[in-house]
C-alpha cells in the first residue's frame, strides 16, 4: 500500500517550489494527514505529538516517539528519523525537534493553519527566535490528487459499494426469513465490520490516519436529522433508510451513500427521492474544470429549489475528499475554488423532512479534463434502492 519513492519525491519538489515563493525555510507537519502525505508515515495520533520536518534546503527529519520507531520501519519509511522517550518527557518532543533543527536555517518556518494554540505556543518556546508562519503550501498541494493516489481511491470505492450492498442484503434477509429486522446500530455495525473485514482480506499491512471503514445508519423520522447518529430503533417495513457509508484504502477516502425504501415506496417517498436523484446527478454533472465550487453547488440545489423543497435543504452539495473524509474545495456558496482536473469531491444533496424522513445521494467525484468521473457506481435509482424479501 505505500506509494513509489517518486510520488514523495515530486511532492516535495512541488513544496520546496511554493516554500521559496512564500520566503519560507521549511514546512513543519503536524497532522497525521500532512505527516502521511509529505512522509508516507501513518500513525495513531495520540496526546505523543509527531512532528515532520520539510526543509527547503537539505533532508527531511521524523520526530516520532520511541514505541513508534519499529511502526515506521515496518511502513517503508525513508526519512531521518529521531525519537523522544515518552510523553510529556523528561525532554519533550519540543525540545528534541529543536536540538535536531539547530544549525540549521530557520528564520521563518511554515506551519499548518489547523495547528492548535496549545501547539504552536510549545513549538514557539521550543524554537525561540524562529517566526512560525501559517501556510496553505500542504493544504493547495493536497487540493488535486496526484496520479499515484487515484487507484486507491478507486479500491476505497469498490470496498465502499460493497459496504452498501452489505447494509441491503441484510436488511433484505430478514425480511425473507420473516424475522425481526435490524436495528439501526446493527446494521452500522455490520457495515463497518464488512468494510474493514474486506481492507485485511486485501492488504499485507493496512494503515490508516483516522478510519478504515465508517457507517451512519438512520431510518424513518431520524433520517431527517443529517448528522443524527445510529440509534438502537428497529428498521420497520415502510421506512426510508439511509446508508451513509465511507472507506478509505492507505486513507484515501471516499464516501458512498444511498436511500434506500424498505418495501413499497409511497407517491410522497418517490417525490422525495427523485427529486433529490435529480439533484445530485445534475449537480454532478455541473463538476467540470474551469467553474466554482460555489457555481457548482446552485446548480445543484436550484435543482431542489425548482422542486419546491427549498425548506428542506439543510446542507452545502459536496466537499473535497482525500486523506482525510472532509478536507478543501468545499461546494457551497461562500467558496469559490475554481474546479480543476485532479479534485475529488463528494456530491450528495439531501432532502430532510421533519417527522418524514431524510433521502441523500452521495457519490465520490473525480474531476477531470474530460468531465466528472463517478468513482463509486452503487445504483441511485429508486427501483434499485428498494428493499425486498428475497429467498
Amino acid at each position: 500500500m505505500r506509494l513509489p519513492d517518486t510520488f514523495y519525491t515530486t511532492v516535495r519538489a512541488r513544496l520546496n517550489e511554493a516554500l521559496a515563493e512564500q520566503e519560507l525555510d521549511g514546512f513543519l507537519a503536524t497532522a497525521p494527514a500532512d505527516v502521511a502525505f509529505l512522509s508516507g508515515f501513518f500513525y495513531i495520533a495520540t496526546e505523543r505529538p509527531v512532528y515532520l520536518w520539510m526543509p527547503r534546503q537539505g533532508d527531511p527529519l521524523l520526530v516520532i516517539p520511541r514505541l513508534d520507531e519499529e511502526y515506521a520501519a515496518q511502513q517503508g519509511v525513508r526519512i531521518s528519523t529521531v525519537s523522544y522517550f515518552e510523553y510529556p518527557g523528561v525532554v519533550s518532543a519540543e525540545e528534541t525537534l529543536a536540538l535536531a533543527l539547530s544549525g540549521r536555517r530557520t528564520r521563518r518556518i511554515g506551519v499548518s493553519a489547523g495547528i492548535s494554540v496549545g501547539t504552536l505556543e510549545k513549538l514557539s518556546r521550543a524554537v525561540g527566535g524562529t517566526r512560525l508562519v501559517t501556510t496553505d503550501a500542504v493544504a493547495r498541494l493536497r487540493l488535486c490528487k496526484f496520479p499515484e493516489e487515484i487507484p486507491l481511491h478507486e479500491a476505497a470505492a469498490r470496498i465502499c459499494d460493497e459496504m452498501l450492498a452489505a447494509g441491503r442484503d441484510l436488511i433484505a434477509e430478514a425480511l425473507a426469513a420473516g424475522t425481526a429486522l435490524p436495528r439501526e446500530d446493527e446494521i452500522a455495525r455490520h457495515v463497518i465490520g464488512y468494510g474493514t473485514d474486506r481492507m485485511y482480506a486485501e492488504y499485507d499491512l493496512v494503515v490508516y490516519t483516522t478510519k478504515l471503514a465508517g457507517g451512519l445508519v438512520y431510518a424513518g423520522p431520524n433520517s431527517a436529522l443529517p448528522h443524527g447518529l445510529p440509534t438502537r430503533r428497529r428498521i420497520q417495513p415502510g421506512d426510508t433508510l439511509i446508508l451513509s457509508l465511507g472507506a478509505a484504502v492507505a486513507s484515501r477516502f471516499v464516501e458512498s451513500e444511498r436511500t434506500f425504501v424498505v418495501g413499497e415506496p409511497t407517491a410522497e417517498q418517490q417525490r422525495y427521492h427523485e427529486a433529490d436523484r435529480e439533484a445530485q446527478q445534475v449537480g454532478t454533472e455541473a463538476m467540470v474544470v474551469g467553474r466554482t465550487c460555489a457555481e457548482v453547488n446552485r446548480t445543484c440545489l436550484d435543482v431542489l429549489r425548482g422542486h419546491g423543497l427549498g425548506d428542506y435543504i439543510r446542507h452545502r452539495q459536496g466537499h473535497g475528499i482525500g486523506l482525510q473524509n472532509h478536507e478543501p474545495p468545499w461546494v457551497e456558496d461562500g467558496d469559490d475554488t475554481v474546479l480543476a482536473p485532479g479534485m475529488l469531491l463528494s456530491s450528495e444533496p439531501g432532502v430532510y423532512v421533519p417527522g418524514h424522513a431524510g433521502y441523500r445521494i452521495s457519490d465520490t467525484v473525480l474531476v477531470t479534463a474530460d468531465g466528472p468521473r463517478r468513482l463509486t457506481g452503487f445504483p441511485r435509482d429508486l427501483e434499485s434502492t428498494i428493499i425486498e424479501g428475497v429467498r
